[in-house]
């Protein structure tokens, strides 16, 4: 549309000062990707000793306090004999637990979740959906074998699994892939259908912890250290890739729109190496 003659000319932007600005936010972004690394490395390793609630029931564990072990020996006596006298029920329990949300189902789930982000060019986003899901699991592991509990002794056991019982690893993976798919997929789910989400999000992880002490295989408080273990190191990374945000100069975003909003956008994170930002940055 042509200017009316009064109208004054558009400013020009001299293109020294328009490098100058692109190399100040190429430079400021890759300081940001430094520091995204260090904190999710850090993160990590902070998950397995900054939960407070965790450590707590941890002491309380390996403590053997005796209100605990009678909560842990009460809960999995009344749900075996439910387990017993309901075969149909106790069937759809170890499908639940077996399949819909083993951990390797939900894993596999992060990580097609995590080649499509890498696809989608999301780098910083796929790093921590990636360094929640490894790091969660690792610690999980180290947990067991540093407590090196056992599993709950049955007369008619109803299910069986290998290794030690705390934390669930069932619980914790649910809990970290669960937040992983949440967070991530928000910003591309209408806001009418969120709240459905973050219902499916809770019933899973809910779920998968009531089949666990349900079929006799994990302790109630093997669960809970599962969930709090799993949510320590969801909270952490997440506070990682949020402050990084921060020293890329993005807003801040609330938890109800998911960790990178941009996603919707063509580009969804800054292209430092030679290109513009995404849509959002322009």
């Amino acid at each position: 549309m042509p200017r009316s003659p009064a109208e004054p000319p558009a400013p020009k932007t001299d293109p020294a000062t328009r490098n100058a600005t692109r190399n100040a936010v190429q430079d400021r972004t890759r300081r940001a990707d430094r520091r995204l690394g260090v904190r999710l490395l850090l993160a990590v390793g902070a998950g397995a000793v900054a939960a407070v609630p965790f450590g707590l029931l941890l002491l309380l564990v390996e403590g053997a306090w005796p209100p605990l072990l009678r909560l842990d020996a009460g809960a999995a006596r009344r749900l075996h004999e439910v387990a017993l006298e309901h075969p149909g029920w106790t069937a759809t329990l170890r499908f639940l637990s077996d399949w819909l949300w083993d951990p390797a189902t939900l894993r596999i789930a992060v990580a097609l979740l995590t080649g499509w982000l890498l696809y989608r060019r999301a780098w910083r986003l796929a790093a921590w959906a990636a360094t929640t899901a490894i790091g969660g699991a690792l610690i999980g592991v180290l947990v067991k074998v540093v407590v090196e509990r056992a599993r709950p002794s049955l007369q008619d056991p109803v299910a069986e699994a290998p290794g030690y019982s705390f934390p669930s690893g069932h619980a914790m993976t649910a809990t970290t892939s669960c937040a992983v798919l949440l967070l991530v997929l928000l910003p591309l789910v209408p806001r009418r259908w969120r709240g459905l989400c973050w219902a499916a999000a809770g019933i899973s992880v809910l779920g998968v912890g009531f089949t666990r002490i349900a079929l006799g295989v994990h302790w109630f408080s093997d669960v809970i250290g599962g969930w709090l273990l799993g949510g320590a190191v969801v909270v952490l990374t997440g506070w990682a890739f949020e402050a990084w945000r921060s020293d890329a100069g993005r807003p801040r975003t609330d938890v109800s729109e998911g960790l990178e909003p941009e996603l919707t956008d063509e580009e969804p994170e800054p292209q430092v190496y030679g290109t513009e930002s995404g849509s959002r940055d322009r």
